[in-house]
């Protein structure tokens, strides 16, 4: 039977750039950037981005379209059934991931259904903390919108490719951007705004630091997804008519045009109310709407800003829950949606301690960390920097040449993309796991 194929260019394009976009791109980014340097660090992470990070996109979108399947057998069928590891690695990092993401995407709904009854609008900080903490330690209610969360992804990926995940993705992306733009004019014109531009934008040399490299390298490879397969199984619904390079350098320039708009988006608005900048998860949910609250129409402004945030994390669910989905639906022949449907529900259960870590189960952990802070920690500290390092060396010394095939380099190009698949993105990149661990 013949695989589907994206809809159209620019269908695979939004979908993939939804991938790249996720919660991490509206709170993390502008906060990772307060904390090193502003100009400098963002300087940092486009070079990173558009050098090392796309040339990783460009191998596992490669990898995906030649082997025609997703990342267990892709990887089996491009090398050997040993190699099978790397891609359930892969597989497991997804379903992790999308596990206690949906916990995350769930708040982001409450909190959305919170903006539009106005129980956000506050200007304290301590009361808007103290609301926060009693939402994720209801246990009830944080059950309740991880399992909504959970479905609606569900019901994107058993939709399919283009009637599902492409048909989402050309509907969000467009929407998301629009949201942000609208934000970022309101927030321009606040008194003061201008200091946050100038912190965003400014660079400061004298504060680049090694450390400030890595982070910047480890957030600009694992923004666009890269080490984990989504990449891969998004690439295998790629057409041959379809240029991967070309296609590769939009998703890369959107992802990284997201980031800086989120900066715009954020930093005016927290330097124009004097508010701090480096509050990381906290600044969505318990800064921002102090934001808000100054604002005329603000309850209108936190809606479409929780909105926002519900449509990006949406969008990158997706393609982790699809990685899961394609292993079944490739490896036994499952149907889509009782693929869909099953692992869903496996990862519904195991979202289930890391939705109780802040309430019933906020005592119990290990190695000092709850039950999210542990999935977190394991998917996104060891398992995803594994798989960007597994994933460059089969593409570099294993796979070359139907990577080269797929790509169709320039002789130039192509020793470029070797050299850093084989040496480069192995080395930095386990520079990044070291500096996580």
């Amino acid at each position: 039977m013949p695989r589907t194929q994206w809809g159209s260019r620019l269908g695979f394009i939004l979908a993939s750039a939804g991938a790249t976009v996720g919660l991490g791109s509206i709170w993390k980014f502008p906060y990772v950037t307060a904390m090193n340097g502003g100009g400098a660090f963002l300087l940092v992470y486009l070079a990173f981005t558009f050098t090392l990070g796309l040339a990783l996109l460009q191998a596992e979108l490669a990898l995906g379209r030649a082997a025609g399947c997703g990342a267990v057998g892709a990887f089996s069928k491009l090398g050997s059934p040993r190699w099978k590891l790397l891609g359930y690695g892969g597989v497991l990092c997804c379903f992790l991931v999308f596990s206690f993401y949906s916990v995350v995407g769930g708040w982001t709904l409450g909190y959305l259904l919170r903006a539009l009854d106005g129980r956000v609008m506050s200007d304290d900080v301590g009361a808007l903390g103290a609301l926060f903490g009693q939402y994720v330690g209801d246990p009830a209610e944080a059950l309740l919108t991880h399992a909504l969360f959970a479905s609606l992804t569900l019901l994107v990926v058993a939709g399919g490719v283009q009637k599902g995940i492409e048909r989402v993705g050309k509907l969000l992306m467009p929407l998301l951007f629009l949201l942000m733009l609208a934000l970022i004019v309101r927030a321009l014109t606040l008194p003061g705004a201008m200091a946050g531009v100038e912190a965003l934008f400014r660079p400061d040399f004298a504060r680049l630091t090694p450390g400030m490299l890595v982070e910047a390298l480890g957030l600009a490879c694992f923004s666009l997804s890269v080490g984990a397969g989504c990449m891969l199984a998004y690439g295998s619904y790629l057409g041959p008519g379809t240029r991967l390079g070309n296609s590769a350098l939009w998703v890369t320039g959107l992802t990284a045009l997201t980031s800086v708009l989120a900066g715009l988006m954020i930093f005016p608005a927290i330097y124009a109310f004097g508010l701090n900048p480096q509050a990381g998860p906290g600044l969505t949910y318990m800064v921002m709407p102090v934001v808000f609250n100054h604002l005329p129409y603000g309850q209108l402004f936190a809606t479409a800003f929780f909105a926002l945030l519900l449509m990006a994390a949406l969008t990158s669910a997706v393609s982790l829950l699809e990685v899961v989905a394609i292993l079944p639906i490739d490896e036994f022949g499952v149907g889509r949606r009782k693929a869909a449907l099953a692992v869903t529900a496996l990862a519904f259960l195991a979202g289930v301690p890391a939705a109780l870590s802040f309430g019933l189960l906020a005592d119990y952990k290990l190695f000092g960390r709850n039950a999210f802070e542990l999935m977190d920690y394991a998917a996104s500290n060891v398992l995803l920097p594994l798989g960007c390092i597994g994933t460059a060396l089969f593409a570099g010394r294993v796979a070359w040449p139907a990577v080269r095939d797929e790509l169709r380099l320039s002789a130039p190009a192509a020793m470029l993309m070797r050299v850093a698949c084989r040496w480069l993105a192995p080395l930095m990149i386990g520079l990044v796991l070291a500096y996580n661990l």
